[in-house]
């Protein structure tokens, strides 16, 4: 794979420990975003706010992210990616600790902006310092290791939010938050190297990357891959609780189950991109979207509702990793940009998915959108695989 960065360092004994050091950021990142998620009532109540206002610290940070995704390599094409991974990680401490001690709903949702920024930039550049920290053909490995923050993230940012939510309030849970940011922060400054972009960047490179049909294809198949999870996934309650019946404490185990089942389709996913990248661009998609759609078909017994949760898990822990390594085999000379593209189009999906799942659970049914994302994922799948293909 061609290298868009020179370093100068040439130390690779420290290659993994950096490799290490951005799983850490975006645990650290990725945990803050979906804090707000086990905290909205408690948030609500304090400012004096319904749900769905306070909701709105999930929605500012996903449209930062997006627009910070496409445009972070065009607005710093030259900086050092060392301290542009430093500089990220420090406004995500930021962020936390504003939210921490803000006054009112205002305030709170500047910060979230802040973070927002941060998760845009640093996912969108992290396959190129991946890229530039291993050889090519450990690509895939890094980015499990840096995609295993996300899924350690996914299963352990909502309990643990909810419960130390009850145990110390809501503003202490995110001064927890800037103290994970900056252990990361400080792992960061002592494992990565210097690294100065040497190849295509700006508005120009974002738009030759833009005017691949195969690109243009591939991210429509992301759209399809990540929407349609979305769909399902952001009302995976109501569609649980009424094909099954189950209660609270059987809903959180089932949330524990897709986490450590996504763990696994993560630490599968970076060897397969390696040894058999087509396979991998297939199978996991695939393998999230048969999920939903089994969970449609058998959820109203509980033996199937985990089975089925725990396929879907399994295939969306190894999407990001797969996906990820895709965009990097298809443009290798211009891995910002392709990363940034992806990141984008993931919480544009997030975004869509959540709207078009609302539209079917009130009107057709709360498991009709498990049925449509499914069946839209696996469609993604196969795209995905046929553009990778030519």
């Amino acid at each position: 794979m061609t290298s868009t960065m020179t370093d100068r360092s040439t130390d690779r004994s420290a290659s993994w420990a950096g490799v290490v050091s951005l799983s850490l950021g975006i645990f650290a990142i990725v945990m803050s975003e979906f804090l707000p998620a086990s905290l909205l009532p408690r948030i609500a109540d304090d400012f004096d706010v319904s749900a769905g206002a306070a909701g709105q610290a999930v929605s500012v940070t996903a449209f930062a992210a997006a627009v910070s995704a496409l445009f972070i390599a065009v607005v710093l094409p030259r900086a050092d990616r060392r301290r542009v991974k430093i500089g990220l990680t420090l406004l995500a401490v930021v962020s936390n600790l504003i939210v921490a001690v803000a006054p009112n709903l205002f305030v709170l949702l500047a910060a979230r902006l802040l973070l927002g920024v941060a998760l845009g930039g640093f996912w969108a550049m992290a396959t190129a310092m991946a890229a530039h920290l291993v050889p090519a053909h450990h690509l895939g490995r890094a980015l499990t290791v840096i995609n295993s923050g996300v899924a350690l993230a996914t299963v352990a940012a909502v309990p643990l939010g909810a419960w130390l939510g009850e145990v110390w309030g809501w503003r202490w849970v995110f001064v927890l938050g800037t103290g994970v940011a900056l252990v990361a922060l400080t792992v960061q400054a002592a494992t990565l190297p210097s690294v100065t972009p040497t190849g295509a960047s700006g508005l120009r490179a974002l738009g030759s990357v833009l005017r691949s049909g195969v690109v243009l294809a591939g991210l429509f198949a992301v759209l399809l891959i990540f929407g349609g999870h979305f769909s399902g996934f952001t009302y995976i309650r109501p569609a649980a609780e009424s094909m099954s019946g189950i209660d609270a404490d059987g809903f959180t185990v089932l949330l524990l189950v897709f986490g450590l089942a996504a763990f696994l389709g993560t630490a599968l996913a970076g060897p397969l991109a390696d040894r058999s990248p087509r396979t991998g661009v297939f199978l996991f998609p695939a393998v999230l979207g048969a999920g939903m759609v089994v969970m449609h078909l058998i959820g109203g017994s509980i033996a199937g509702l985990f089975f089925a949760t725990a396929l879907w898990g399994f295939g969306m822990g190894g999407v990001p990793t797969t996906v990820l390594s895709w965009g990097a085999r298809t443009e290798p000379a211009r891995l910002e940009q392709i990363g940034g593209l992806i990141v984008t189009i993931c919480n544009v999906a997030i975004a869509t998915g959540a709207i078009v799942g609302g539209v079917l659970v009130d009107h057709a049914g709360a498991d009709v959108p498990l049925l449509v994302g499914g069946i839209v994922a696996i469609a993604g799948a196969g795209l995905l695989t046929a553009r990778r293909a030519r």
